[in-house]
């Protein structure tokens, strides 16, 4: 049996809780169109692929949030 040589090591400035998702209420975006649910748990946003919900989760904060929308609107993450 191979053993993995990747560690897990603590990201440096990582102020995010280890939060359980188990048993989190997911809202798809746009009507269930599209690719993206998002959750509100103890006071952070948790983005998971809906197509991949095994996959890890992106946690922001209120603030974080806040400005991933903002940018989002305003089209910063348009690629065309």
């Amino acid at each position: 049996m191979v053993e993995s040589t990747i560690q897990q090591q603590s990201l440096t400035g990582w102020d995010k809780p280890d939060l359980d998702l188990s048993g989190a209420d997911w809202q798809s975006s746009s009507g269930g169109r599209g690719d993206v649910q998002i959750a509100f748990v103890e006071g952070f946003v948790a983005m998971r692929n809906s197509r991949r919900p095994e996959s890890p989760s992106l946690i922001f904060t209120p603030a974080e949030w806040g400005a991933f929308v903002l940018g989002a609107r305003e089209g910063e993450f348009d690629l065309t």
